[in-house]
């Protein structure tokens, strides 16, 4: 197939070409003339399986012919020579294992990392660790380095790496999968210099980034019918510039850099680089544009050199579209409208990029279309159905049950999901309509159950205690354990109370998450001794290693790559997304055991390494016949910087007037905003006009015919609010997971301040401080009753910090009047009008005259005498209650003061104006206010007389507040 030679033979294909169509148009050129048999001897060696597939397909397309034996990287090595060594073991059982090292280091040595750093620091170990196998750099390589001046950190590193030595020395230790492929690898090597092979051996599609790859180029280049195919090989390259990408750290994130030192080791110039193939680039002048602006800093020199060379850019950027938008929705949007154009006219089109909040939105927005792009990340696996349902029965056994949980589960598609979901779904929705009413933070197994009688759900309120009501687990167990009750638990959940098939382990999403735990529980021998909270961290990190792929259901020509795949190309048009810095290239995560320099000096991949390796992705990618670059300007409200390739295009065409450099940039941008006008349109809300202040007025047989004290305020300030809650029978939800809130605060406080008084008369040696905090501990501070500890503590310092001013006014008006009255319900009547106003006095003293002394606690701040004047008329109601006899268990009709008792954090006692305003004259103002209301025209006005501006209604979203002002006239409705 090739002609000897003296020298490494390397052949190299330009950025934009078709890699696997040249690939193979190259190596069937190469074959004609010889027997069909020749194709089948040649041995095709590949980076990734995408490629593998294509070459497969493309040879599928005909002529027909016997098809080359094409290997991965990763499976080079002789099949009988791999009988002769370990088998490895799975990179799951080295990381339960580092997992269980890492444990028992952490408890001898806390101070070396927080505990829940735990499976971070494994998997961050076990990654070295590959690195390091790959790289063929030892544990002894590391601790050679010289790092006086990081002592403090090494020696913490140190204690972690001293762990993984064994796995480094020839011992008992079976080899783990990166360590098993590079000792096939030197086997290989070696058979290799004794008898090296005589057939074609092409290696084609590698950079030799890593270490193993690159020994492996070097020794397929020198075979005797061996040769490398380099991707995306910079033609337009001067030599010079090729002689200076010689120091990694600070050539290594050019492009090209590891082409330069692939030349180097093999000791051979630019020049002595052939063309695989004579096909051209799609646009060779886009290419010397790009290599220009994509050189090795310094640039600007050479772009003043070189510059006035480039040919026209206006052509060469003719296929070229500048996407900015706005913002990253806007991104996606455009890109969408992009790909479901391609989908129409049947061109192949691909995202490539490596954010993937960028590739979830763009599917959301393809979605609209019922557009399924085929994603070769596929969908991680915690987030698929199973997925996402396991984590959630994780859950339950680090901590109590909460509703919030309970409901969660019990909504989720796979509860009870073997038969009768639909009966199912109804008992959980009366469930928690329930919960939200009764307010049960952490519900009980006798709760449910009491419910389950009163609902007439038994069995399954049965069902509902015995899954989910389990106290949470203290102490560690052996991972096996935890994995059988998981599973056990999670079974009989999705099965329900008849304890049939469910759906968890069907679909391919279910067989996967099935697979993926029987692997976990083969080598759970292998863990450590776990608490429930690390057992549920470890199963999602260990699903979060897998990913799920259907490639029956996504469309076949909306594609979705990783950086990696535009050396797969294929695509009549790729779209590079999310091109800013932090974006693409990827900021380089934080590295917990060697800093950049240590890793050059050990042999080890640094951070400029993977930005040359994803500067290389964007250099083949750009040189596509039809490519769009997109980027939004702002991501979370703040300025995004555009990737350094792209700045640098643009700096380069900006500073080349005389080549077309700035229209060309404004052409392409001119491209981008059409579609990004089109993504706006398509945005774009339908007019609708504002909805006006709504003033509804019913007819008044549905007017409320009884109301309390407490909502004449609102009939006052907001009558909106009666119309939506008595009128429409509207109420809010309790909040699922309901927060000690003041509601539930006023409340006890109210009933400990009301059985003290009690106490107190019966008692009087009970009116102390001392009491009166002993009857807050048994109410506040129950768990029962309060089940959040910080709350309890919070509520009982507010009443100590009260208690000595409260129990000296008790005193006091203990001294004028006697307790006689709690919660007593009165109802006033104005029969004209068939009115009936009801009241529930806290508290009612009786003075020795008989007359009466009305006193309301407040938690909060009490009503000003000004407000209770105008607004809130609360007390001064209830007093002409007691003087019209509405109170019917209160003998005397008289009312002497009435006063609000407020213990807020400033404790005072506002009296209401009784002098100002007698019991009559209130009441006569309030039957004339009851008549305006029974007046047919008569709206109810949102937001009518609020003392604020910024006070919030519970039915301000009913109203649409916000559409319309304060200021906005209310426009009356009158309803029949």
């Amino acid at each position: 197939m090739f002609e000897r030679s003296a020298t490494p033979r390397v052949f190299a294909l330009a950025p934009g070409v078709d890699f696997p169509a040249a690939l193979v148009a190259g190596l069937r050129a190469r074959m004609e003339g010889q027997p069909p048999e020749a194709m089948a001897r040649a041995e095709l060696i590949v980076n990734t399986t995408r490629m593998a597939r294509r070459i497969r397909q493309i040879f599928d397309q005909g002529p027909a012919t016997l098809l080359p034996r094409i290997r991965l990287l990763g499976n080079v090595a002789d099949p009988i020579a791999l009988a002769h060594l370990p088998a490895p073991v799975s990179p799951l059982r080295r990381r339960l294992e580092l997992t269980g090292l890492v444990s028992k280091l952490l408890d001898a040595q806390p101070d070396l990392a927080p505990r829940s750093t735990l499976f971070d620091l494994a998997d961050s170990l076990a990654t070295l660790m590959d690195e390091m196998q790959d790289e063929g750099v030892s544990p002894d390589d590391i601790a050679a380095l010289d790092v006086s001046d990081e002592s403090g950190h090494w020696q913490r590193a140190l204690s972690f790496f001293n762990i993984v030595q064994r796995y480094f020395e020839d011992g008992d230790e079976a080899p783990d999968t990166v360590a098993f492929r590079r000792f096939a690898l030197e086997q290989r090597l070696k058979d290799w210099e004794t008898q090296p092979p005589q057939h074609p051996v092409i290696l084609a599609g590698s950079t030799g980034s890593r270490g193993m790859t690159n020994r492996l180029m070097q020794a397929v280049a020198r075979l005797p019918q061996g040769a490398l195919v380099l991707p995306g090989f910079d033609f337009d390259t001067p030599e010079a510039v090729w002689d200076g990408l010689t120091d990694a750290l600070s050539g290594e994130d050019h492009p090209q850099f590891r082409f330069a030192r692939l030349m180097r080791e093999l000791d051979l110039r630019p020049g002595d680089i052939a063309h695989w193939t004579e096909q051209a680039a799609p646009s060779p002048g886009r290419n010397r544009l790009i290599s220009l602006a994509l050189r090795p800093a310094p640039v600007t020199d050479q772009w003043r050199d070189e510059g006035p060379g480039l040919p026209d850019l206006t052509e060469a950027t003719t296929e070229l579209t500048l996407v900015e938008a706005p913002t990253q929705r806007d991104e996606a949007t455009a890109i969408a409208l992009r790909l479901r154009q391609a989908a129409e006219d049947g061109v192949t089109a691909a995202l490539i990029t490596p954010d993937r909040m960028l590739t979830r939105q763009v599917t959301a927005a393809l979605d609209r279309w019922g557009i399924l792009p085929d994603d070769s990340a596929g969908t991680p696996l915690q987030l698929t159905p199973p997925g996402r349902f396991l984590r959630h029965v994780s859950t339950l056994f680090q901590q109590d049950l909460t509703a919030e949980t309970l409901l969660t589960l019990l909504k989720h598609p796979l509860t009870h999901s073997g038969h009768a979901r639909g009966e199912h779904l109804r008992a959980t929705r009366e469930l928690e309509l329930h919960i939200r009413r009764k307010s049960w933070p952490y519900p009980q197994p006798e709760q449910l159950r009491a419910w389950g009688v009163a609902a007439k759900q038994e069995a399954w309120a049965e069902w509902v205690a015995a899954c989910f009501c389990h106290p949470p687990q203290h102490g560690t167990r052996p991972l096996a354990d935890w994995i059988e009750d998981h599973l056990s638990r999670a079974e009989s959940i999705a099965a329900g109370p008849q304890g049939t098939d469910s759906e968890l382990w069907k679909e391919a999403a279910g067989r996967k998450t099935r697979a993926v735990i029987e692997d976990l529980r083969d080598e759970a021998g292998y863990g450590t001794d776990l608490d429930a909270r690390d057992y549920a961290d470890l199963f999602g990190a260990v699903l979060s290693g897998h990913e799920l792929r259907d490639r029956d259901a996504p469309h076949p020509r909306i594609l979705i790559w990783g950086t990696l795949e535009a050396r797969v190309m294929g695509a009549d048009l790729l779209i590079l997304g999310g091109l800013n810095e932090g974006s693409w290239p990827e900021l380089p995560g934080a590295d917990p055991w060697l800093n950049r320099r240590m890793r050059h000096r050990a042999g080890l991949l640094v951070p400029e390494r993977r930005i040359g390796l994803a500067a290389h992705d964007f250099q083949q990618a750009v040189a596509a016949p039809q490519v769009w670059l997109t980027r939004a300007l702002k991501s979370d409200d703040a300025e995004t910087v555009p990737s350094r390739w792209l700045n640098r295009l643009m700096n380069l065409m900006n500073g080349l007037p005389d080549r077309d450099g700035p229209q060309a940039l404004k052409d392409m941008r001119a491209r981008g905003g059409h579609w990004l006008a089109l993504a706006r349109a398509l945005e774009k809300p339908v007019p609708c006009a504002p909805a006006p202040r709504p003033s509804p007025a019913p007819p008044l047989a549905a007017r409320p015919r009884t109301l309390s004290v407490t909502e004449i305020k609102h009939l006052i300030r907001d009558p909106f609010h009666i119309y939506a809650k008595r009128v429409l029978r509207l109420t809010p939800l309790n909040p699922l997971q309901r927060a000690p809130d003041a509601l539930l605060r006023g409340t006890l406080i109210h009933r400990v301040l009301e059985e003290f008084v009690k106490e107190s008369v019966s008692d009087p040696v009970q009116l102390s401080v001392e009491a009166l905090l002993r009857k807050t501990d048994a109410i506040i501070c129950d768990p029962q009753i309060v089940p959040y500890p910080t709350t309890r503590h919070l509520w009982r310092a507010r009443l100590a910090k009260i208690a000595l001013w409260f129990t000296e006014t008790e005193r006091a008006r203990q001294a004028v009047a006697t307790p006689a009255h709690y919660e007593i319900m009165g109802h006033g009547e104005i029969p004209q009008l068939g009115f009936t106003l009801r009241g529930k006095a806290d508290r009612i003293d009786i003075d020795a005259r008989g007359g009466a002394h009305l006193y309301d606690y407040k938690t909060g701040a009490a009503p000003s005498p000004k407000e209770q004047r105008y607004f809130d008329k609360q007390l001064l109601l209830e007093a002409a209650m007691v003087e019209r006899g509405a109170f019917r268990e209160l003998q005397p009709r008289h009312t002497e003061r009435a006063v609000f008792v407020s213990v807020a954090a400033s404790p005072k006692e506002v009296p209401a104006p009784l002098d100002e305003m007698p019991a009559a004259q209130v009441w006569a103002e309030f039957e004339t206010l009851m008549t305006r209301w029974a007046e047919p025209e008569r709206g109810y006005t949102a937001r009518a007389a609020l003392l604020k501006e910024k006070d919030v209604s519970e039915y301000d979203h009913l109203a649409r507040f916000g559409e319309w002002d304060v200021i906005d006239e209310a426009q009356r409705e009158v309803l029949e």
